[in-house]
């Protein structure tokens, strides 16, 4: 019996969730370029861009230039859904670029400058009401300039 409630309450449990679906090599030096759609908006400055529908191929980023509300915050889901409205299905070209600890990648994620036609995505959003509030203020040397 008791192993009968043991089973029963795993059933019950969700299973632990992955993070983000994001499984691709991510550039690992400042300057490296890449490009893809944006297949997964984890919150209001972080995406996955990548060139099909396949998880293994898509990087994860986190953008340079804005920086969002941390999704558990007030403004967070408000944050990622501007995100997702801006650039989900849309290619950005993206260049790595270093974080103010001197590394390219943090957290899983690379740190990028990323533009969409053209423009810069934090102006983008900055542009359609984005607020920033995430853990530091934008700083113009993480702009790279972007042909």
């Amino acid at each position: 019996m008791k192993w009968l409630l043991i089973g029963f309450a795993l059933l019950l449990c969700p299973a632990v969730a992955k993070a983000d679906p994001c499984e691709g090599r991510l550039p690992d030096r400042a300057g490296q370029t890449f490009s893809g759609v944006v297949r997964y908006v984890g919150d209001g400055d972080s995406l996955c861009v990548g060139p099909g529908a396949d998880p293994s191929t898509w990087i994860e980023v986190r953008l340079s230039d804005f920086d969002a509300p941390e999704l558990h915050s007030p403004n967070g889901r408000a944050a990622r859904y501007r995100l997702s409205t801006l650039a989900r299905g849309r290619t950005l070209n993206c260049v790595a670029v270093r974080g103010r600890n001197g590394r390219v990648i943090v957290y899983d994620r690379v740190i990028a400058a990323c533009r969409l036609n053209g423009r810069g995505v934090g102006d983008l959003l900055r542009a359609a009401g984005g607020q920033e509030g995430g853990n530091q203020p934008p700083r113009l040397d993480r702009r790279p300039n972007m042909r």
